[in-house]
């Protein structure tokens, strides 16, 4: 109830000016090409919407969200897009938010916050994302023994906490399938190489590993680099499965170095702009989340039209 009436008491300060709003996007960086993309994609659902975007980029550094936040709070914008880059330590900046009657839309992650903090967040299951890659292990191997290393994410990430815990959820009542390896590769191409040039090296130059469980594309691109390097053959000798969907993992699952992938879509901004409208529009609420879809793709679903149908979306 109190949600609904400090939700409801900003909404008519925001009813008034329904048009030509200006929002502040705290972006967590470029760590990836999937983040680019969101970013390519949020700033072309507002010029669409006529919506005075205001970015800014973080550097994968929570402090600089929190200054940007309460930059855009000083610059009194309409609303806010936060994709944070830790689920914690959000509340007083949040609070801050709130208290300005500014609307805060969390995009592709969480904050460990009171839901009345924030209009809504828009995001996939990140726990369902997880149990479908763990989920097509399991049927890829068949029974058969299978050591998995794992890149995860950045430490303190929803991602990261959410991908490993599905992962582990769908693998859990099949013994056959072991996680003997995992470290953070903080979501970037170069350091899932890295990572992953010191997991062949302690699992007997890569004979010890099944398979390769990527919390993003970007680390599985860096570990399929690290694999043919150490003269093993991706997608073959060691299986590859990671999340995100973005272009450069259909060319690997087109030519043959990488097994499948999870998509996360990179258009949030079209559903949170939607809640805002509607909200600065009548004080309509919009539900707690609001989910996207979270598809497999193998390399038995085109992946080279897959790929040429994502390569101009900025990623």
């Amino acid at each position: 109830m109190k949600r609904i009436l400090t939700l409801a008491a900003a909404a008519v300060a925001f009813g008034a000016a329904a048009s030509a709003q200006t929002v502040g996007f705290s972006q967590i960086g470029s760590e990836s090409g999937w983040r680019a993309a969101e970013t390519t994609l949020t700033r072309l659902q507002a010029e669409e919407r006529g919506i005075d975007l205001r970015f800014s980029d973080a550097q994968q550094r929570q402090e600089n969200q929190i200054a940007a936040i309460r930059s855009f709070i000083a610059q009194g914008v309409d609303a806010i897009l936060l994709a944070p880059v830790v689920a914690t330590g959000w509340d007083s900046v949040l609070e801050e938010a709130q208290e300005a009657e500014i609307p805060v839309v969390l995009l592709d992650r969480m904050v460990d916050s009171d839901p009345s903090l924030f209009l809504t967040a828009v995001g996939s299951d990140l726990v369902h994302e997880g149990s479908v890659a763990g989920q097509w292990l399991v049927d890829a191997v068949a029974g058969e023994e299978c050591r998995v290393v794992e890149l995860q994410g950045t430490t303190g990430s929803s991602p990261a906490i959410d991908r490993a815990n599905g992962f582990r959820e769908a693998i859990a009542e099949h013994g056959n399938i072991e996680i003997v390896r995992s470290q953070t590769g903080n979501f970037t191409r170069t350091e899932g190489k890295e990572v992953m040039e010191s997991f062949l090296q302690a699992e007997g130059g890569g004979a010890d590993i099944c398979a390769v469980y990527a919390h993003n594309d970007d680390m599985a691109i860096g570990a399929i680099q690290a694999i043919e390097e150490a003269g093993l053959n991706p997608g073959e000798d060691i299986l590859i499965v990671s999340i995100d969907a973005v272009p450069d993992i259909f060319l690997a699952m087109a030519e043959g170095n990488a097994n499948a992938t999870v998509e996360l879509t990179p258009n949030m901004a079209g559903p949170a702009f939607d809640a805002l409208e509607a909200y600065w529009a009548d004080g309509t609420i919009p539900p707690n989340f609001i989910q996207t879809e979270s598809r497999l793709y193998t390399q038995d679903d085109d992946p080279m039209a897959e790929y040429e149908a994502r390569r101009d979306l900025g990623y």
